[in-house]
């Protein structure tokens, strides 16, 4: 123990001396690095990531395959078109409640708890989830058990039975999960700042109410699996050990006489912002306020989507920040700040700056996150700025697509909502691209102050006068609506 912690010791004195050096030290005639800026920084090499072969089965059914020898592993996973975006508003919730349940519920031969026998005397998985804009089965197992997994994973896609012991136990257990939600002011602050920069009755926006999990029944999930889980709504990947050749010819000889369906089409999802202003929940027993600044961003597709990333770095990214070093480090006005223009794939995303502060700062945390929007518009970022940035975004980057499953899943995704399959390629050019004046120009497209809904979570007793000085205060009833007679199941 001593010996190790005099290592720290001499390891923290050397690291300081070298951190109060004003210029490095000559290196050795040998050529060796005395400091570390004598280390030269390699230029990053080109991005040039293995692309998946891609099939289109004669059901039209796409399929992405990648051969990956390391390990003798296969895994797999299938996006279908059709998510919690198009489900009814009144049943609000069945898409969540269809991906928790369409594996539990078993096939019409196996029950939900035989296949976990099944895959867990195999060391397998096979798990369902459903999502915005889609749904999806995925798995993964032993290269020797494939066949067998797969062939669960179809009798899934054809022939789900989504038995009612487990919808009538996820139904349970989303009351419980409705039941907490204004437990936490971060859970409160997430829901409320979706309803404000989406608006209320937006599908971007519902949350499931007690009433409307109580409403959704076997019969919908039944309906929602015929409507869209057909091979002409399916992207299906796989990563792994094996041939591509074989694998095409069994995928071919599980999924081609499957046949085609009705083609889901693009959810209409309307977009209905709250006006600006200032909204305030109010939770009585925290002193701390959870304050966010909201409005719409854009789709990733946009041409400014690589400049407000640069700008989004600079501005709320990180610990070298404007929105951390000025607000944080200089005016100690919070314990978390950050934030940035948005992007979603088919949709604007959401502009949301967030800092929490003290209950007794709340109003000057406000006033000093609008001032911090004026002078990203008026301050160009300097040089190490815009190298800091980049430095932080590219050298990040490649751990998101360092392994074959992750370039796939990000070709699926191109795939499922219509990008460029360079895209990802064409990620570090744009960054690299990017100017000052760039950065200069999206901070006044996309930063209006005037355009922010101002949203407020915390005791507001400790600082209602002063934030109606700053203008309008509208509150939030975030009370839960209760369970209708038939939600008690």
């Amino acid at each position: 123990m001593k010996t190790k912690i005099l290592m720290a010791v001499m390891s923290t004195a050397l690291l300081l001396g070298s951190g109060q050096a004003q210029k490095a030290a000559p290196a050795t005639s040998t050529g060796v690095a005395t400091h570390w800026k004598q280390i030269a920084i390699p230029e990053l090499p080109p991005f040039k990531p293995k692309q998946p072969k891609r099939l289109v089965l004669s059901n039209g059914m796409i399929v992405f395959l990648t051969e990956n020898h390391e390990l003798p592993l296969i895994s797999g996973s299938a996006l279908i078109r059709g998510g919690s975006d198009s489900e009814p508003a009144e049943k609000t919730g069945l898409v969540e409640i269809y991906g928790a349940t369409w594996r539990t519920g078993g096939t019409d031969k196996l029950s939900g708890d035989q296949l976990d026998d099944f895959l867990e005397a195999r060391a397998a998985k096979v798990e369902t989830s459903g999502a915005e804009a889609n749904t999806s089965i995925s798995f993964n197992c032993l290269k020797a058990d494939f066949n067998d997994v797969l062939g669960i994973l179809v009798d899934l896609l054809r022939r789900p039975a989504f038995r009612e012991d487990k919808l009538t136990l996820e139904k349970k257990q989303m009351y419980s999960s409705i039941s907490r939600r204004n437990d936490e002011t971060g859970e409160i602050a997430s829901i409320q700042t979706d309803i404000l920069g989406y608006g209320k009755q937006s599908a971007y926006a519902r949350i499931p109410e007690y009433a409307t999990v109580a409403k959704v029944t076997r019969e919908d999930l039944l309906q929602w699996h015929k409507k869209h889980v057909a091979p002409n709504n399916i992207i299906f990947g796989v990563v792994g050990d094996f041939d591509s050749k074989e694998m095409e010819a069994a995928l071919r000889k599980y999924f081609d006489a499957w046949p085609k369906g009705e083609k889901v089409g693009e959810s209409k999802v309307t977009i209905a912002p709250e006006k600006p202003g200032i909204y305030v929940v109010d939770k009585n027993d925290v002193n701390q306020s959870e304050v966010r600044m909201i409005s719409l961003g854009i789709e990733r597709r946009n041409p400014d989507y690589f400049a407000l990333q640069v700008m989004n770095e600079i501005f709320g990214g990180g610990f070298s920040s404007r929105l951390f070093t000025n607000l944080r480090t200089k005016a100690g006005l919070a314990y978390a700040v950050g934030g940035g223009v948005g992007s979603e794939w088919d949709h604007p995303g959401l502009t949301v700056l967030d800092i929490g502060t003290k209950t007794a700062t709340t109003a000057d945390a406000i006033k000093a996150l609008w001032e911090q929007v004026d002078l990203m518009k008026k301050d160009a970022p300097s040089e190490t700025e815009m190298k800091r940035a980049k430095d932080a975004i590219l050298n990040s980057f490649i751990f998101n697509f360092d392994t074959p499953a992750k370039v796939l899943r990000e070709q699926e995704t191109y795939e499922f909502y219509g990008y460029p399959k360079d895209f990802l390629e064409r990620y570090r050019a744009g960054v690299e691209k990017v100017t000052a004046a760039d950065v200069l120009r999206v901070a006044n497209k996309y930063l209006h102050r005037e355009q922010l809904k101002v949203l407020v979570v915390g005791n507001t007793s400790e600082f209602e006068k002063q934030l109606a000085a700053l203008g309008p205060v509208t509150p939030i009833d975030i009370t839960i609506p209760g369970p209708e007679a038939n939600a008690k199941q």
